[in-house]
Parts: C-alpha cells; structure tokens; sequence
C-alpha cells in the first residue's frame, strides 16, 4: 500500500501546472508521497477551505499552494489549518507577477503564510523548504538534504572551474 501524502501542491488553475513541474520533480526527487490538486480562493472557495481544515487529518503535514493574480489560495488555506503553508506566486501579465506576489507575502497577523519567490524557482523552493520542514522528524530526509547540498556546491566548484580554464584562456595578455 502506497504511503499516504504528506504534502499537498495546490493550484489555483490548471493552468499553473507547468510552473510547478520543479515542485513535483523536487518532491518525487526527494520520495516525499505528495498529492497535487486544483482549488480556487475565488471560484471554489468551500472546497478550499474543507480541503485545508481535514488536511491535517488526512495525513498532510506541509501545504504549497500557488496563485496567481488575486493569489489569495495560501492565504485561504492558512487561514483554516494550523499545517505550514507556503505560496509561491505565480507570475501573470498584469504588474509583471507583482500582485500575485504582493496578495501572497501581505498576510495579516497571526495567518503565516511562508512566500517564495514568483515562478519556477519559488515553486522549486516551495518544494525543498517542505522537505525541510519535513525533515526535522525523518533523519532520512535530512541526509538526502545534505547529500542536495553537497550537490549544489559541486556543480558551483565546477562552474568556478570552467570559468578559471576559460579566463586562463582568454585573458589578454
């Protein structure tokens, strides 16, 4: 039997699926069970809130929720959940993603909501800050954040290293 979620990647249409592909390829990356579901603030605003107010229940234990425009879907669902929740804004044509930023990071008192930044890499980090989140009870989630790191800092030694070959190259004399 499949291990149940413990995650949720919700978004508030499906058109905001392609942006959050790093999320779920971060989570899988990482074996955390997740599940990925489409609700409105707006337009479905009960099933938002019921979704969030059994999440806990269900065996959820981290929310990423992505919005754009009137991006108020993490705010929707923290405001019904103790679980943490981070929102990632999705960037739209009107302020060039600002509003959706600012409709996500602007919460009032006492209804955190964590915020990424706008697009693919706030939703990459929604994805890795989970598993932090995650991690602080499964020692195996932390060694696989280690070994994430230590894989980051390769792939900058060898870029540094590509960099030094190509000024040793080009460098007048």
């Amino acid at each position: 039997m499949a291990e149940p979620a413990r995650v949720a990647v919700v978004m508030g249409s499906e058109s905001d699926l392609p942006m959050l592909e790093g999320a779920v390829q971060a989570l899988g990356g990482f074996g955390v069970p997740f599940e990925l579901r489409v609700l409105s603030a707006h337009r479905s605003p009960e099933a938002a809130a019921e979704f969030a107010r059994t999440a806990e229940g269900r065996g959820l234990r981290v929310l990423i929720a992505a919005a754009g425009g009137a991006a108020h879907l993490a705010g929707t669902l923290a405001a019904h959940t103790t679980l943490p929740v981070i929102g990632v804004p999705v960037p739209t044509d009107r302020m060039g993603g600002m509003d959706s930023l600012l409709s996500t990071v602007q919460m009032p008192s006492g209804v955190p909501v964590a915020c990424m930044g706008l697009g693919r890499s706030g939703a990459q980090n929604a994805a890795v800050l989970a598993v932090q989140i995650l991690a602080l009870a499964d020692e195996r989630l932390r060694d696989a954040l280690r070994r994430h790191k230590d894989e980051l800092g390769e792939k900058v030694r060898e870029q540094d290293e590509r960099v030094g070959r190509w000024l040793a190259e080009h460098r007048p004399d």
